[in-house]
């Protein structure tokens, strides 16, 4: 079955700039921070970020840890020159450090996890010191199997990019022109050593995305995805991944007391006219 994930970029571009325009200055804000990785993700919604409000009004953090790839750090730098956007390069290593000696039994997935939300951590320090927001970068694959760290990368005031499997954020990124290495490496979280999201997820970008695209927006059955030929194992396992991880897609729930609570009955304030 020819399943077709192409997307219009020019459409795309024109819709994802105005959506951070809006929605920035919206808050008040005329200035967002992203934390660059030097991955195609963070990359892209860099370059929408700059599109959308001006270099001068975009600031790139580099949060490189001990055992961070060089080349993690040396492709952030591309794209910073490249956008001429500001920047500040924070070492991580000695603000994680401490907590992960504490057990010398620490698994991977647990470090992983601490960078994540330590970066964060610095990320909206850093909102705060430039007066900006925080952009960003999770794609939509990620976020449907919950391949990412609630309250660490999944952290921002706005995602440009949360609606665009990662194959399209490949599409979307050629059409910015972010430089081709970054484009073409494998994809990494750059949490440890050799580490690669296929490689841990057990398959790769282009499989997953036309599964998931059959299963949530073309709103597949179990039997219509066999019938269109994918394997039953690899379903059950994607399914059970954005099954598994749908509470990272929500706020937290409150529980309910009073006639108004917050997220279910009171969700804006309207002007009281004052």
């Amino acid at each position: 079955m020819n399943i077709d994930l192409a997307i219009n970029t020019d459409l795309a571009r024109k819709i994802l700039t105005g959506f951070l325009k809006t929605e920035i200055n919206r808050a008040g804000f005329t200035r967002a921070v992203i934390n660059l990785s030097g991955g195609l993700d963070s990359a892209v919604s860099c370059a929408l970020a700059v599109e959308a409000l001006g270099a001068e009004n975009v600031l790139a953090l580099r949060l490189p840890y001990r055992l961070s790839s060089p080349d993690s750090l040396e492709h952030a730098q591309w794209v910073i020159d490249q956008f001429k956007v500001r920047s500040e390069t924070i070492e991580i290593t000695e603000m994680v450090d401490p907590l992960i000696e504490r057990d010398p039994k620490i698994s991977e997935g647990r470090r992983g996890n601490i960078m994540a939300r330590e970066r964060m951590i610095v990320l909206y320090d850093r909102t705060e010191a430039f007066k900006g927001l925080a952009v960003g970068t999770s794609n939509k694959t990620e976020i449907l199997l919950g391949y990412s760290t609630l309250w660490g990368d999944m952290a921002s005031a706005m995602n440009p990019i949360g609606d665009l499997y990662k194959t399209q954020v490949r599409q979307l990124a050629r059409a910015l022109n972010i430089p081709q290495p970054i484009i073409d490496k494998p994809p990494s979280a750059d949490l440890w050593e050799g580490q690669t999201d296929e490689s841990e997820l057990g398959f790769t970008y282009e499989e997953v995305d036309k599964l998931l695209y059959l299963l949530v927006d073309e709103r597949y059955t179990h039997q219509d995805c066999l019938d269109a030929g994918f394997d039953e194992a690899f379903i059950h396992k994607v399914v059970g991944c954005v099954q598994r991880s749908q509470f990272k897609r929500m706020m937290p729930p409150i529980a309910k007391l009073s006639n108004r609570t917050v997220g279910y009955d009171f969700i804006y304030l309207r002007d009281w006219g004052t």
